[in-house]
């Protein structure tokens, strides 16, 4: 049997299957196209649920495909064992009512013994005990032994998964031989020895399951088989190792190289980092090819989850600085020709990992020492589990998932308490609950709405005027019968041109009118499908039933229209530029100017917020026609247009066109042209959550108030600085280096009258068992003051303990320093820190070299400073 690679033989496997006259699909994005119950494609089957349950029509009745893959379910034992891993390819070929049994298990048995040329010896199969029809297919078709077809029971050999579609299924197996075996008579597959190994199920779907258990012949019977391309390789190359096949080695060697080690050279703790970093940068690369990108919650938890791992256990292996966008590399190299999109997104891929490994970087060194101080504080306490609360703090303040906190703790053989981390957490939801609710409008609730009936008709997609009916009035969320000038009320009619606040955009304002009455609509939301207009009488009476006349502010809304078609342009603009990552988090798009949340890994520069500026002008220069059509969601879908992410859109959608340029499902109101948004300039750019940013643009005549703003600040700078606006920048630069300069000779100045030269603070030093102890109080200087004064210190002294405090606005601040040759015996500035604040009631720590503690209370900074030779002679 010839050793394939793993990359020859997926194509193999496509080509042998499209010779059968399959469609040989391409694979499909690890983030689920239209199934919303689905956090990432973890199954070859998995992105074709829409075919095999008859709502969409497949390209063709047969297909194949190489799908990539992820499951973290078993992530505890990757690295542990030598074949779990989170990322995998699934090879599979199927049929959506087409072929059946016959030929699945017949072009099965064709590949692998004259494809791959596997020895027939050394197959066997298996078949649910009651399929009588897959057994003689085996037997009397295809020629296998008896004696080598299992009959196996429900749990090993029957797909089901609640009520609906199901079926027996086959499986093929691999006789490895006796040396794996356990050495029992009855050793067969389904043994759970290493002897056998299951490599293709052949899935029929035959059946469908009612709730009462009964299964009813399908009309069409479909094929849906899987066969893992990792575990194919082991076979083909003879290794019981899925780091050990050819493209996975390739990744591993990598990591050893990165990190000067032998794999396999002895030391059981370095291979399973090692190959816990091999198999999540696999997973790392994809994803982030795949556009999603390191964040709190979802995919995107994932994603950091699995980077921030790779990136501790290449720490415990002692690698150091950045590494992962290198070994990612490798995984483009041996994989970007089954999937280009690698090598396209290279740039974009090293740039996501490098950012989030540097940002990893600085959270592990701070709440690794935090974390490394509750461990000392168990173990002197006699204790191993770390409190809730403060697991809770180190992932609330610090960053430190509770996966990683767990996996630290379990290394040294402590524990977390989980269930307290989790009370800590929903605590805090609530707190943030209560926060949202006490800042609620309460004079617009809508408890009292729910109950009304029927649906509001929208018609101010088309026009701004209409007539309607009262239906509904309620004043304090109780209805009533009539409001008269002066009441503030909620209005429901059977039919409105304005706008309810939905989707991002505001509600429109403007009046409604009926015979000697006048009320001014402040705004419009909706309940349930009522639009509710928020309304207050300035004339006359209303009453429930009277025929009225509406009117939108025009004006506004034509100001609010053009700020959402120039989100839309933005939104398009911004996947140009820094990626298909992009997707809408958020939105506001109101009468006076847009803001536009977004999926990224890091601040926009100004250069790229130049070009995404750009390219939306340019879009409105062009007066392209915006057109909107209702069309069947997924129709849409596969068209190309954007959809809110985790939104719920119903079988028809409302799309929104501006020309061939941008396409998205929307339901708000928009310009006819995109000439008449005029311009649109971003005015800001921000964070507003870990892998969200957000900007915020102005267009048309809305840039005006903020142009003569700017403009007498202007002028008002140039009499300042007594310069002309030309040589503003010039002049400003001028005063920065001047003061600069002039800060550094008082800074200077102030040093030398109170004394503070390294050689002057060295002379005074007294010794404490053979260490040099500095020790001054100060009055006013920060702390960045007594760290330098640290810094020159350690620079200028051998076995030298500093330690400076300060009294500031009423509280006390200490800052430690300890030389470099007493590190090697021991001295800790952070557990010194950590000593003296306690003794002025305070707290604090950091590094060994040099530390910050504060307190709140100056006036025991005497005592604290006094306790400093107790604490030394601890050493």
């Amino acid at each position: 049997m010839e050793k394939l690679g793993l990359n020859q033989l997926r194509s193999l496997f496509m080509e042998f299957f499209e010779g059968k006259g399959h469609y040989p699909r391409k694979s499909f994005s690890l983030v689920p196209e239209k199934d919303r119950s689905l956090l990432i494609v973890n199954s070859g089957m998995a992105p074709l649920k829409p075919y095999f349950a008859g709502l969409e029509t497949p390209p063709s009745l047969r297909m194949a495909t190489c799908q990539k893959c992820i499951r973290t379910g078993d992530i505890e034992n990757v690295g542990h064992t030598s074949r779990h891993g989170t990322f995998f390819e699934m090879l599979g070929s199927f049929s959506f009512g087409d072929y059946f049994k016959r030929e699945s298990l017949a072009w099965g048995w064709e590949f692998v013994t004259e494809v791959l040329k596997m020895p027939p010896d050394r197959l066997w199969a298996s078949v649910y005990e009651e399929d009588d029809e897959a057994a003689g297919i085996w037997i009397d078709d295809i020629g296998l032994p008896p004696e080598r077809l299992i009959r196996l029971g429900k749990d090993d050999n029957f797909w089901e998964i609640g009520t609906g579609p199901c079926g027996p299924c086959s499986e093929i197996y691999y006789d490895r031989g006796e040396a794996f075996g356990c050495g029992r008579e009855d050793c067969l597959p389904g043994c759970e020895c290493d002897r056998y190994v299951e490599f293709w199920n052949h899935v029929f779907t035959q059946y469908s399951r009612d709730e009462q258990g009964n299964y009813t012949p399908l009309e069409k019977k479909n094929i849906d088989t899987g066969m893992g391309l990792e575990r194919l390789a082991c076979i083909m190359q003879d290794t019981d190792s899925i780091f050990n096949i050819d493209t996975i080695s390739y990744v591993l060697q990598g990591v050893c190289d990165a990190g000067n080690l032998e794999y396999g050279g002895g030391d059981g703790k370095n291979d399973v980092s090692i190959r816990i970093i091999t198999d999540h940068i696999r997973s790392v690369a994809f994803m982030t090819g795949d556009g999603i990108i390191p964040s709190n919650e979802g995919r995107g938890y994932v994603l950091r989850r699995l980077l921030r791992r790779a990136a501790r256990h290449g720490r415990l292996i002692g690698i150091e600085g950045a590494f992962l966008p290198g070994l990612a590399d490798r995984v483009i190299e041996i994989s970007k020709d089954a999937y280009p999109e690698l090598g396209e997104k290279r740039d974009h891929i090293r740039k996501i990992i490098g950012v989030e490994e540097e940002k990893f970087s600085a959270t592990i060194e701070q709440g690794g020492e935090i974390l490394e101080s509750c461990m000392s504080e168990l173990s002197a306490a006699g204790e191993r589990t770390l409190s809730g609360d403060r697991v809770f703090k180190l992932y609330d303040t610090y960053g430190f998932p509770l996966e990683l906190t767990r996996e630290i703790l379990g290394e040294r053989g402590f524990s977390a308490d989980e269930e307290g981390f989790a009370a800590a957490m929903e605590r805090q939801r609530e707190t943030a609950r209560a926060a949202r609710k006490a800042g609620e409008d309460e004079g617009w609730t809508q408890k009292g709405l729910a109950w009304a009936a029927g649906a509001t008709e929208f018609v101010g997609y088309d026009r701004l005027s209409d007539s309607g009916a009262i239906e509904t009035l309620l004043v304090d969320d109780s209805p009533v019968d009539s409001v008269k000038a002066g009441d503030r009320a909620s209005m429901i009619l059977d039919r409105t041109p304005f706008y309810a606040e939905s989707g991002g955009q505001e509600g429109d304002r403007g009046l409604i009118l009926a015979e000697g009455a006048r009320a001014r609509v402040l705004d419009t939301v909706k309940a349930h499908d009522a639009f509710v207009h928020r309304i207050e009488v300035e004339e006359g009476a209303f009453h429930v039933g009277a025929a009225v006349s509406t009117e939108v502010d025009a004006e506004r809304r034509h100001r609010t229209e053009r700020n959402h078609t120039a989100t839309h342009l933005l939104q398009k603009a911004l996947r140009e530029v820094l990626g298909p990552h992009v997707e809408q988090a958020g939105s506001s798009v109101t009468a006076v100017g847009l803001r536009f949340d977004f999926t990224h890994f890091e601040a926009v520069g100004a250069e790229a917020l130049a070009k995404v500026e750009g390219i939306a002008n340019r879009a409105i220069l062009s007066f392209l026609p915006v057109r909107t059509e209702e069309k069947p969601t997924e129709e849409a879908m596969r068209a190309g247009a954007t959809a809110l992410f985790g939104e719920k859109y119903g079988a028809m959608a409302r799309v929104v066109s501006i020309g061939d340029f941008s396409m998205e499902l929307c339901g708000g109101t928009h310009l006819a042209n995109s000439g008449q948004a005029g311009v649109v300039k971003i005015v800001s750019e921000s964070g507003v959550a870990a892998g969200v940013r957000r900007i915020e643009a102005l267009t048309g005549t809305g840039l005006l108030g903020p142009l003569a703003e700017a403009d007498s600040a202007l002028e008002a700078l140039s009499s300042a600085l007594k310069a002309n606006r030309v040589n503003l920048v010039a002049k400003a630069a001028s005063l920065i280096r001047e003061n600069r300069e002039a800060k550094k000779e008082i800074d200077l100045l102030k040093k030398e009258a109170a004394g503070l030269s390294a050689d002057s603070l060295l002379s005074s030093a007294v010794d404490v068992g053979g260490v040099k102890l500095v020790r001054r109080t100060f009055k006013d200087s920060s702390p960045e003051d007594l760290r330098a004064l640290c810094d020159s210190i350690r620079e200028g002294g051998r076995s030298v303990v500093a330690a400076f405090a300060s009294e500031s606005g009423g509280k006390a601040v200490f800052v430690v320093a300890v030389a470099d040759d007493l590190l090697d015996r021991g001295y800790h500035a952070g557990n010194i820190v950590k000593q003296l604040a306690a003794a002025a009631g305070g707290g604090g720590g950091g590094k060994a070299d040099i530390a910050q503690a504060g307190a709140k209370d100056p006036a025991r900074i005497a005592a604290a400073m006094a306790s400093l030779d107790a604490i030394l002679q601890q050493y």
